[in-house]
């Protein structure tokens, strides 16, 4: 009986040791892909497809009412909500850079070089994290107009997706165009007058 107690104390002090040393490790991210690289092969593809999902189509042939009819196309249309919704986590990974070394602005002086979108958004990350919640939450009402098959929601899901993503354009990809935007409006209101 003695050597059962004491088998069990020592058993018990060994799980206890296990499990307070057991911690939960800390995510290693390995960020390969710039942000310019997710834009590019996610997030821009998967909101342009979520967009041309629900459309209403004017041609000279006639007008073509596009909308997922089928369950291929409704599971096809849910597919890029997801990967629109996760490549906002994937936008706040640490360490990830804006795109590669000595890649330019395709717009200078229209739009920021990455140089400087990186600067701005490592000096204030809260900001740049709360832009990629925005995304998120802004892509959840499609989300779940796909699992509901409701057409008109998901059109009117759109219109939140694409202020989302000019919200956080006009911040770090061309925010001399909100300051340019304003003035025109001014001198347009002065000129009314």
């Amino acid at each position: 009986m003695r050597h059962f107690a004491w088998l069990s104390s020592v058993g018990v002090s060994l799980f206890l040791a296990a499990a307070c040393g057991t911690r939960d490790p800390q995510p290693e991210y390995r960020p390969t892909a710039t942000i310019k690289d997710i834009m590019d092969s996610t997030v821009d593809p998967s909101a342009d497809f979520l967009w041309d999902s629900v459309a209403t189509v004017v041609t000279a042939a006639g007008t073509e009412e596009r909308a997922p009819r089928t369950d291929e196309e409704w599971i096809n249309v849910r597919r890029r909500a997801i990967q629109l919704i996760e490549a906002t986590n994937l936008l706040q990974v640490p360490g990830r850079h804006v795109a590669k070394p000595g890649e330019k602005s395709e717009n200078p002086g229209i739009e920021l070089g990455p140089e400087e979108i990186e600067t701005v958004i490592n000096q204030d990350r809260a900001t740049w994290i709360k832009f990629a919640h925005g995304l998120h939450d802004a892509v959840m009402p499609a989300l779940n107009a796909i699992e509901a098959k409701n057409v008109q929601a998901l059109s009117d899901a759109g219109e939140q997706i694409d202020t989302a993503c000019e919200n956080c354009h006009l911040k770090y990809w061309y925010p001399n165009q909100e300051e340019s935007l304003k003035a025109a409006l001014k001198k347009q209101k002065e000129g009314g007058q």
